[in-house]
């Protein structure tokens, strides 16, 4: 496999929205330190929102703040943390809620299938405990730039992007990081998410799914567990410790 090397770090402070590129990060045993640390939950239902459900979340950010909690800032340059405010934007009661203080059962939302009516059926499922990740085997992701080709990386929001090619072939290895290791467990399936607009010019584009489905039998990315808890910076190679 040829050497694969960290081009880019991000972290998405508030699950759905846009994130935080970084430099250096600190990989904790849930992943990125303030990796979807946060998520916005509808007040009638309990169920947390994603941009599967609720697509303008794409289009507001996250980011951490000073004091340690995280901010959101809104299409129309708002910068908040309010509960009403962010309502009014989503014209929905909401709450914004960090990780620790929903200890029990997150529930999300996954399109089934396509009605009559040319609109979605939703099943909802649990997601992990600890930060907001939608399975609890996947708490650092990464992708190669060769996988990723010309689709823009945040379609897909992994944390780690990867210079060169060949992520997929480490499903089932630990790896070194930097100052931590991963365990890489799964490739990444894909859902109606990768196909969303988002700022900057990402437009609504269904064949992205399609490519992924017809190329790469729904998957894109890999996910891993933390092994051992360190430091990583772009430009740090990634070193594979063979399969367990």
């Amino acid at each position: 496999m040829a050497e694969l090397r960290v081009a880019e770090l991000w972290r998405y402070p508030v699950k759905s929205l846009q994130g935080e590129r970084l430099e250096v990060a600190e990989v904790g045993t849930e992943g990125l330190a303030g990796d979807r640390g946060w998520a916005l939950f509808d007040s009638s239902t309990g169920i947390g929102l994603t941009a599967r459900r609720e697509p303008d979340l794409l289009f507001a950010t996250g980011r951490l703040a000073p004091d340690g909690g995280v901010q959101v800032v809104l299409p129309d340059g708002t910068v908040t943390s309010e509960d009403a405010v962010l309502s009014a934007w989503l014209g929905r009661a909401v709450g914004l809620r960090a990780a620790g203080d929903v200890p029990g059962r997150r529930r999300y939302e996954n399109p089934k299938d396509v009605r009559d009516d040319g609109e979605y059926a939703w099943d909802s499922f649990d997601g992990a405990r600890g930060a907001f990740h939608d399975s609890s085997r996947t708490r650092v992701s990464l992708v190669s730039a060769a996988t990723l080709g010309d689709w823009d990386r945040r379609r897909f929001r992994s944390n780690v992007v990867l210079a060169g090619a060949g992520e997929d072939e480490l499903v089932g290895h630990r790896v070194g990081l930097g100052g931590a290791e991963l365990d890489v467990v799964k490739r990444v399936s894909r859902c109606v998410m990768v196909t969303r607009p988002q700022p900057g010019g990402i437009g609504r584009d269904t064949g992205v799914l399609k490519t992924v489905h017809r190329e790469r039998g729904g998957n894109l990315a890999v996910a891993a567990l933390v092994a051992r808890p360190g430091p990583v910076a772009v430009g740090d190679a990634l070193i594979d410790l063979g399969g367990g």
